[in-house]
């Protein structure tokens, strides 16, 4: 991995969630503390969510997130909060620590089916974690119905009940969270949809794990930020010069279609490629002149770029916006990667392939720079990979492995995945990136990191966050275009 400073970004599911409390109780806190730190930084965060004195209705399943919930609602109620607890078993079921944590709570233990929320500020979800594996049912499930019309805001311990950690995924009633408190690490459920939107704001506390657990853990998973990237972005030197900066080349269209190819070029450009040309069919080359001043043309005929990339300054190209599906698109594809530059394949360059996986996947095999990024959204990724199993993070990874690229899996929570199995899921791009013309932009600058000669997954990690911050400092009203001319004040602002 080329990821640079990691700590706090490690995402862990639910199995190394508990192996991560199990080893720091191998290594000697108590796991009782753990739970107690638990409760805790729940009733601290409660207690900024309502006034003092408040009602506060504290649902707590048979397990560790039950046992968590006892904590909280013994502390919220020694601090002098109005704190009541409903129970979906009796006390005699309960299992682990949270047995002592209900012994240590002085309050009535209500039975679940008896619970109102008249009159209640709070509710605190202590149901089920992250590792529930079937739908909630019975009892559980109109307790979760009634607390979600109940109007009241909702503090979830560890994740809202009835959402899968690891995947983020739905399979039965769930909590629609106001508020998220996990414990040491965030989860891929706290990121990836739908678990996301029913999280709400999430926060961690760390609860007393040590941090060296990881080490054992040994983390593939990270919440895609600067932080991960920041010191492998490239700053100028006071020697640099426009060669020094990479050469970004971007295959456009054939006359009708040559928009996006531009707007990934100027997204190039911006990021900082010292030069970029765009490729232009010849029946495209007036209409491509009369858009450019920076950014340069070379012509070329049918499907062959030999010429254009025999020129090895020309270290990173682009294929696929608006450049057609079919034979010729494969063939422009295949020289691109045949070439040695860096590649990044996007739209109509996979669709291209659609059924012939195994000659692209040949082709990038072959590419000795191995430094090649495929950019598919859902449907480009099932053309070109079919219906693979499992979470959008699993089908990522599985593509990645697969094709021998790094696959950046489009979208609100888009996943970033290397070959080697490491994986960022991204969390900062607005729905104002919605628009026609977003992803060729986000091609070109990863073409532009690729020019600048950055590891290929840095360089998508890098990108895609930088393509939400520019959506997000813009604002309403984004098209596409808008995209570039806003990156220099993200930029400055990260640097």
């Amino acid at each position: 991995m080329n990821a640079c400073k990691t700590s706090g970004l490690e995402l862990l599911t639910s199995a190394e969630m508990t192996h991560a409390d199990q080893l720091a109780v191998k290594g000697g806190v108590p796991s009782l503390m753990l739970m107690e730190n638990a409760g805790r930084a729940v009733a601290e965060e409660a207690m900024k969510m309502v006034s003092a004195g408040a009602r506060i209705a504290v649902l707590c399943g048979p397990g560790n997130n039950g046992g968590d919930g006892f904590v909280a609602a013994r502390l919220l109620r020694e601090r002098g909060y109005d704190a009541r607890v409903a129970c979906l078993t009796g006390r005699d079921a309960l299992k682990g620590d949270a047995v002592e944590m209900a012994r240590r709570w002085a309050g009535e233990c209500n039975p679940m089916q008896s619970i109102t929320f008249e009159g209640t500020q709070l509710i605190v979800d202590a149901l089920f974690g992250a590792g529930l594996s079937r739908a909630i049912a019975g009892d559980a499930a109109k307790i979760v119905a009634a607390a979600n019309a109940g109007g009241v805001p909702i503090l979830a311990v560890d994740v809202p009940s009835g959402l899968d950690g690891s995947t983020g995924a739905v399979i039965g009633p769930v909590i629609e969270a106001t508020r998220t408190v996990t414990f040491f690490r965030r989860k891929p459920g706290h990121l990836l949809l739908p678990g996301r939107a029913l999280c709400g704001d999430v926060v961690v506390s760390g609860i007393g794990i040590p941090r060296e657990v990881l080490d054992e853990i040994g983390s593939t998973t990270f919440a895609n930020t600067p932080e991960l990237w920041r010191s492998a972005f490239p700053l100028l030197a006071l020697s640099a010069h426009k060669y020094t900066r990479g050469h970004a080349v971007v295959v456009s269209g054939p006359a009708h279609a040559t928009g996006a190819a531009r707007l990934a070029a100027r997204g190039a450009l911006r990021i900082g490629a010292g030069l970029v040309t765009v490729a232009s069919p010849r029946d495209a080359v007036a209409v491509n002149a009369a858009h450019l001043t920076a950014i340069m043309i070379a012509p070329f005929d049918g499907p062959d770029l030999g010429p254009v990339l025999t020129d090895a300054r020309r270290n990173a190209v682009l294929v696929g916006p608006g450049n057609g599906v079919g034979c010729e698109t494969a063939a422009l594809t295949r020289a691109a990667l045949a070439s040695g530059a860096a590649c990044v394949l996007d739209a109509d360059a996979l669709t291209s392939f659609a059924g012939t996986a195994g000659e692209l996947f040949a082709a990038i095999a072959a590419n000795c720079a191995r430094r090649v990024v495929m950019t598919p959204h859902e449907g480009e990724f099932e053309r070109l990979f079919g219906a693979l199993p499992g979470s959008k993070l699993d089908r990522a990874r599985a593509a990645a492995k697969l094709s021998g690229a790094v696959v950046v899996l489009k979208g609100s929570d888009t996943v970033i995945a290397a070959p080697d199995g490491f994986a960022a899921i991204n969390e900062n791009a607005p729905p104002t990136l919605a628009t026609a013309g977003s992803g060729d932009v986000l091609a070109g600058f990863i073409t532009g990191l690729l020019a600048q000669k950055i590891p290929a997954w840095v360089a998508a990690c890098a990108s895609v966050w930088l393509h939400g911050a520019c959506a997000d400092a813009f604002g309403p009203g984004l098209i596409a275009e808008d995209l570039p001319e806003v990156l220099p004040e993200v930029l400055a602002a990260l640097t």
